[in-house]
């Protein structure tokens, strides 16, 4: 069933768990997040980077609005940091249940002033709006990110930027980074920080960079009122690592004997999320 984004977070909110955000842009990895969520009868975002949009185009929107319309859990489809009204745009077109606009780059006027601007054309729509306060680091080449240096949340502005903007939910920055960390990098998520947060602001709460930080530490931010995490690199490295390994037989070539096992391995990621943030066996608290 495909919904709107808020309804899906609204209930993680009130229930204290996290909806997993995949990002796919593939069809393999597409119908392989679906089958994940549905195995494990989860809630889930499809998340579509506006570089992934380009590659995959509007029609693979439709691929998605289709199996969404058909999975047994509920789905939501959702812009990932957008970063200008043109992408936003483009999104609503599509049929995007739900669009982040990423101002967070901007100053903080500039960053309200654009995000309620957002707001203003997706909530008539019904479509959902997620915006980031604070910076998200780069951890590698990864081009979700925007900047190398994290600028953490600050509790007085969360609660001035989502009484002046209205977003439905809010990406902050505690310490996490895109991309993959290096081996010899130890990330730290500011815990105290994302309570004090999460005590001034009655919305959901997102993580991103999530991939490659400790599950400790991801299961105590879900604890703490996180409850939207996206995933990007760690299913993408599953899928990509089992291909790799498939493609040493220099024989193989046909897709249906190439991707297979690829989609195992990142369901089998999809679903140790799934449980990391307490979303499993969650769909049946919403309705058709």
């Amino acid at each position: 069933m495909l919904r709107n984004m808020a309804d899906l977070l609204q209930v993680a909110h009130e229930r204290n768990f996290a909806i997993p955000a995949f990002n796919v842009s593939q069809d393999s990895m597409l119908k392989a997040v679906i089958e994940c969520c549905e195995e494990e009868s989860a809630p889930v975002i499809l998340a579509i980077h506006p570089n992934e949009l380009e590659w995959v185009g509007d029609s693979f929107v439709e691929m998605a609005k289709d199996l969404a319309h058909q999975a047994s859990v509920p789905v939501a489809i959702h812009l990932d940091h957008g970063g200008s009204l043109e992408q936003v745009y483009r999104a609503v077109r599509d049929g995007f249940t739900s669009v982040m606009i990423d101002a967070s780059s901007k100053s903080f006027d500039e960053n309200v002033a654009i995000t309620k601007e957002v707001v203003a054309i997706a909530h008539p729509l019904g479509i959902s709006v997620e915006a980031e306060l604070g910076t998200i680091g780069t951890a590698d080449n990864n081009p979700e990110g925007n900047c190398d240096e994290i600028i953490f949340t600050k509790v007085e502005d969360a609660i001035a930027f989502v009484q002046e903007t209205k977003v439905d939910c809010l990406a902050v920055a505690i310490g996490t980074a895109h991309g993959l960390y290096p081996s010899d990098f130890q990330p730290h998520l500011e815990q105290e920080l994302l309570s004090e947060i999460k005590a001034a602001v009655d919305i959901p709460l997102v993580l991103h960079g999530g991939s490659g930080n400790p599950d400790s530490e991801i299961a105590e931010a879900v604890k703490r009122g996180i409850n939207k995490i996206n995933i990007s690199s760690d299913i993408k490295a599953s899928f990509m690592q089992q291909a790799r390994i498939v493609l040493e037989n220099p024989q193989v070539r046909e897709p249906l004997d190439i991707f297979p096992s690829c989609v195992e391995a990142l369901k089998k990621t999809a679903a140790h999320k799934i449980h990391l943030f307490g979303a499993n066996d969650k769909a049946h608290f919403y309705t058709c």
